[in-house]
């Protein structure tokens, strides 16, 4: 590893690697079958502070660094990707919006109960015709005297079904385009808010996947995120933190899928050898090893510069976009080496191919990510 890790760093990747590969690994294939909720796991990572990392401890949070927060993601996305989908979003979308726009009174109210894991949150921005392009979307809050009625549909929402509390956007002003976009916090229960149909998914299946419909969803103005207008902004951020989390849990599962196939290959026995001395494989384990070697550096790149305050949107895109589709890859290969075995659920890396290949679409597709890094190259070379 070539980032220079500190003392305290490893001391939290060490203490979440013990708890997540003895009590998250432990029920990670049954729930992978059932799509049970992994609440115990959520009340137990409360306690361990890795619900809300980032956040400062006055609100209930641990004040850690980036650095330590990737760490910590990728060593929960080894074990469980659906435990590890529900943390990211948790704290890279959820808690950090709420710390960074919040009020003092919406902090004491949401964000100390969301960091220290009693509550889940979730983050309601893509819609039926409005994925990749949130200008498009359809959901709009009206203001009455001092609440807002919301309307509208929002769509493959993580935890929308057991999430506490949503943050979702919503045009105030559609004729503003982007800055028309307001952001509200809406606890679950409130009048005008409904679960609706639940994704039956390829993968993360033990994270639920869910539309949110707002019919006269009636909220205080007080909720409000931020202010009129800084719903786009909200989300941009956020999303550029969630992307580098994206990168976490790819190094994770990459890493996983890695250590198993290797596992297996120094096991398994073709003409008289083990397969591990073939050229083939040799050369198989060489490029996965490297390629998730590379992503990791990606990530810890883009985490530090956002610890020192530095912008950071293009980092944390080439990380999501590298890791993901190393992940991809990486997976496709382990599958490979275990042959015939690869293609039964008797094997963890059948699991694991499967829960990676969302990791190319949700927080923006590859595309996005390459239109995102191309703009802001171009940006720069515009600059006198």
């Amino acid at each position: 590893m070539l980032f220079n890790l500190t003392d305290e760093q490893k001391m939290i990747r060490n203490m979440v690697r013990e708890f997540s590969r003895k009590v998250i690994a432990a029920t990670a294939a049954e729930r992978d079958k059932t799509k049970a909720f992994p609440a115990e796991n959520f009340r137990q990572m409360g306690e361990l502070g890795l619900m809300g990392m980032m956040i400062p401890e006055e609100y209930g949070g641990e004040s850690a660094d980036t650095v330590s927060y990737v760490l910590a993601l990728s060593e929960i996305a080894y074990s469980c990707a659906s435990t590890s989908v529900v943390m990211s979003v948790q704290n890279s979308i959820v808690c950090e919006s709420l710390n960074n726009f919040g009020t003092k009174e919406q902090k004491q109210q949401f964000l100390v109960p969301l960091a220290s894991g009693e509550m889940i949150g979730a983050f309601g921005l893509t819609e039926p015709d409005a994925g990749s392009d949130p200008v498009s979307q359809a959901t709009v809050a009206v203001k009455d005297n001092d609440h807002y009625i919301i309307n509208g549909t929002k769509r493959f929402i993580t935890s929308g079904k057991h999430a506490k509390v949503v943050l979702v956007t919503a045009k105030t002003d559609p004729e503003a385009g982007h800055k028309g976009i307001s952001c509200f916090i809406v606890p679950k229960g409130t009048k005008g808010l409904i679960v609706g149909h639940e994704e039956d998914k390829m993968g993360l299946r033990a994270s639920d996947t869910t539309d949110l419909i707002f019919e006269d969803c009636r909220v205080p103005a007080s909720f409000m995120l931020g202010e009129p207008g800084d719903g786009f902004k909200i989300a941009m951020a956020g999303l550029d933190s969630g992307r580098i989390g994206i990168a976490a849990q790819s190094v994770g599962v990459a890493q996983a899928a890695f250590d198993a196939a290797v596992s297996y290959a120094s096991k398994r026995k073709q003409f008289g050898v083990t397969i591990t001395k073939h050229q083939a494989i040799r050369f198989q384990i060489a490029d996965m090893a490297t390629r998730i070697e590379a992503a990791r550096q990606l990530m810890f790149s883009a985490a530090s510069m956002k610890d020192r305050k530095e912008p950071y949107t293009k980092e944390a895109s080439m990380a999501k976009l590298f890791a993901s589709e190393m992940v991809n890859e990486v997976t496709a290969r382990a599958i490979q080496m275990h042959g015939g075995y690869g293609f039964t659920k008797d094997y963890v890396v059948e699991r694991l191919y499967r829960d990676a290949r969302v990791f190319t679409i949700y927080e923006g597709t590859s595309e996005i990510q390459r239109i995102v890094i191309s703009n802001n190259i171009l940006k720069d070379k515009r600059k006198p």
